[in-house]
């Protein structure tokens, strides 16, 4: 999402306005045939015919400026399922929160076939911790069909006071629909954290604002010193990431690439192309990358994962993105509201749009639970009789003395039983351990 002022309504206004025949000022100004201009008068004057009559003979009296609003966000919404009006207060809504900071329910939204459509819920927010998940449909708020609203409608729905609630109807594949309760709160978006995985750096991205770039510079930063002589990698986890601002997932692609383009994005007319390169110097020294993608990573997330698959950079594990291969630009109208208007397609350094498409994992993981399985103690070589002695065998360590444990607490059954903590995230096991293979790999080659 790209926050650029393109055009005002005063000029859009004014070439409504001029003579037939005559031309906008400005350098590129298209000049439209007089019979197109005849067109979109009478068009004009259809719009305001109507809207006369509803202010006159509609059953009961109505709100001129929600109706107007209304007209708009249709005619926006009628583009694209990411085309919108933002009203003033909507509009200052979005601006707080691409800084990090702001009220509702902590998800990522679209309209998908007249119903919410889950995006990506966001880590650590009421719709996460209620279980919330990327792909889920919602189409009814406090029992209310959400079939007929606006997506911008519905999102003004499901804001409201810190500390007040909202019952959502959802419905998630073959599962019978199901009501949840959620509580809003003030949502203050930590775009990025970082920790240690052994020896493997692992960094999570949530989402593009202002702040992710110079959040993952200083991450890459503190794992390094953290992991010293032994480090082996990053994974760079963007699952459920949503996307955010465009300039941020360049710069955050140019922090592991050290040459090359990053994104290009082709407007309307095809000599409107503008390109991203990567400036010298791979902040991670060349270290191995496994970034982590999933259907609820988007926009933003998918020109990471693009730029540092096609150079090669990174290894793409998980599952096929959501596919949203389409720019944003905000221009602010008068009234001080804004419109969100789909204005380019963007493409990865390759020339791969991938709007509908996603971007496919080079192994694909699937999300997987992993239970425990009980077994009899399996025996091996030193455990039959008269087993041939390795020469090379050290003499067994002197038994340590066993420490009374705490009630509930249970032995592994077999030594090659992984620790349980460590298999909670599959998709993350399978990175980090592809991580420790790449730099086993390496450090054999050199």
């Amino acid at each position: 999402m790209k926050l650029t002022r393109i055009a005002s309504t005063a000029a859009i206004l004014a070439f409504l306005a001029a003579p037939a025949g005559a031309q906008t000022a400005g350098p590129g100004a298209d000049k439209a045939p007089a019979t197109d201009r005849s067109e979109l008068y009478q068009q004009l004057n259809l719009f305001g015919d109507v809207l006369e009559r509803i202010r006159r003979d509609y059953v009961e009296p109505v709100d001129e400026k929600t109706l107007m609003e209304n007209a708009i966000n249709g005619m926006l919404s009628s583009l694209d399922p990411h085309s919108s009006y933002m009203n003033p207060k909507t509009y200052r809504d979005m601006q707080v929160q691409t800084r990090g900071e702001f009220g509702g329910l902590g998800i990522e939204v679209t309209m998908e076939s007249g119903v919410i459509k889950v995006v990506s819920p966001i880590d650590d927010t009421p719709a996460a911790k209620a279980g919330i998940q990327a792909g889920d449909l919602i189409f009814a708020l406090d029992g209310e069909p959400v079939m007929g609203l606006t997506l911008q409608e519905a999102v003004e729905k499901m804001r409201g006071k810190v500390g007040t609630s909202i019952k959502i109807s959802v419905r998630r594949k073959d599962k019978e629909p199901f009501d949840v309760s959620i509580t809003r709160e003030t949502i203050k978006v930590q775009s990025v954290r970082s920790r240690m995985e052994g020896d493997v750096g692992y960094i999570r991205v949530t989402s593009f604002t202002e702040q992710s770039t110079s959040g993952v510079k200083l991450a890459i930063e503190k794992l390094k010193k953290e992991g010293g002589a032994k480090f082996k990698g990053f994974v760079l986890d963007l699952r459920n990431n949503p996307g955010g601002l465009l300039e941020q997932s360049i710069s955050m692609s140019d922090l592991f690439l050290d040459k090359g383009e990053i994104v290009s994005v082709k407007a309307r007319k095809s000599e409107d192309v503008q390109r991203w390169n990567a400036k010298s110097g791979d902040e991670t020294g060349g270290l191995p990358v496994v970034v982590l993608i999933n259907g609820g990573s988007a926009s933003a997330s998918e020109i990471v994962a693009g730029a540092l698959q096609d150079h090669r950079r990174a290894v793409i594990l998980g599952t096929r993105s959501f596919g949203k291969g389409s720019v944003q630009t905000i221009m602010q109208v008068s009234g001080g509201g804004a419109i969100r208007l789909t204005t380019a397609l963007y493409y990865t350094p390759s020339g791969r749009s991938i709007q509908k498409e996603g971007i496919k994992p080079d192994i694909e993981v699937e999300q997987a639970k992993i239970e425990t399985v009980q077994t009899r103690p399996g025996f091996r070589e030193e455990n039959l009789r008269r087993s041939i002695i390795n020469p090379n065998e050290k003499p067994a360590p002197a038994p340590e003395k066993k420490e009374d444990k705490p009630t509930g607490s249970t032995t592994p059954g077999d030594p090659d039983e992984p620790p349980k903590e460590a298999v909670t995230d599959y998709q993350l096991l399978r990175a980090v351990d592809l991580i420790r293979g790449i730099a086993l790999y390496n450090a054999r080659a050199n």
